[in-house]
């Protein structure tokens, strides 16, 4: 019943974005408008299989989800499964899943986020909260959702307005069981850090790469991380410049800069492909978003405004790319 509701709901949610206009400014965009309806309803279709924990059920559901949704959007998917191991020892079996349009250009650019969620709550205010499984719509969801929303626009896209580059979505696993408070950055970030040594592909390169981190809470705005700035300060530029471009400097700052965050942007740049990091700051409280980690990242707390200035601006990088 769960189900036939929410495909219902989706649907209605795909026509209320056929009636929507983007803002008219002097500056033509030839990317297509990015749905904030449809990118909210893959993260609400995320949350609904539960917590992504490593070993768990709704994990193994929500990634063949993904997967198939990739599929059914006209990508070419490779699995990536592994074994590690968290920090403690616990076994875990990772996926990494790749969404590849055009596989057979030579140019490519990658954009990632992880799919993951966190086992334990251990920045909520309620200290009987910590050992409880978040949600994750935020801390995974809303990265999954951008990207199949720009794999939908690139399905979609005229043959007059195909992207001619090859474009990668890449869906990390494990990023999100790190050991807190600690210096062990090594326990983050687990499926980037396999990728990075074993490629899907052997000889797999990428012209740049672009991370996605909580890219759809409330009073959310984008700062200039410090790793992306050391390792890849003209991609920052790239993305920074097309989100202003067509509108969206409110979000994309240029105010401050943000600080150095381990992500799995990091263990792209120590595999040779310069990226940067799109990651979420808190507008009212600096830091992280005030849902992270918390049981309050769930789809309640997601922003469509945040997703459409984001996706958007992903769509805008893609199709100017030369």
């Amino acid at each position: 019943m769960k189900k036939i509701l929410y495909l219902s709901l989706f649907s209605l949610l795909l026509i209320g974005c056929k009636e929507k206009k983007t803002e008219v400014t002097d500056y033509v965009s030839p990317a297509p408008v990015f749905c904030e309806d449809s990118a909210y309803a893959y993260v609400a279709e995320q949350c609904a299989f539960g917590p992504r924990v490593m070993n768990s059920a709704a994990h193994d559901s929500c990634g063949e989800y993904i997967a198939q949704k990739f599929k059914s959007f006209g990508a070419v998917v490779y699995d990536q499964y592994a074994d590690s191991k968290l920090y403690d020892g616990t076994p875990i079996k990772m996926r990494n899943i790749i969404a590849s349009y055009n596989p057979e250009a030579s140019v490519r650019i990658l954009i990632a986020g992880h799919w993951d969620s966190r086992q334990w709550a251990d920045n909520d205010p309620d200290e009987a909260n910590h050992n409880t499984p978040i949600d994750g719509a935020n801390d995974g969801g809303s990265s999954i959702g951008v990207m199949l929303e720009i794999a939908r626009q690139l399905q979609l896209a005229s043959d007059s307005n195909k992207v001619k580059i090859g474009v990668d979505l890449i869906c990390w696993d494990a990023e999100d069981s790190g050991e807190a408070a600690s210096n062990n950055a090594s326990s983050w970030c687990l499926g980037s850090q396999y990728w990075s040594g074993i490629r899907h592909i052997e000889g797999y390169t990428a012209r740049y790469g672009i991370n996605l981190d909580m890219v759809g809470g409330n009073n959310t705005v984008f700062y200039r991380e410090q790793y992306s700035m050391s390792y890849a300060p003209t991609i920052v530029d790239k993305v920074w410049g097309a989100a202003n471009r067509i509108g969206y400097g409110k979000f994309f700052s240029y105010d401050e800069e943000g600080g150095y965050i381990t992500d799995d942007h990091l263990q792209v740049n120590q595999g040779g492909i310069p990226c940067i990091d799109v990651i979420g700051s808190d507008t009212k409280n600096g830091g992280f978003p005030s849902t992270w980690h918390t049981l309050d990242d769930n789809i309640k707390n997601i922003n469509k405004e945040t997703l459409k200035a984001v996706g958007q601006t992903m769509l805008e990088v893609i199709w100017t790319e030369e």
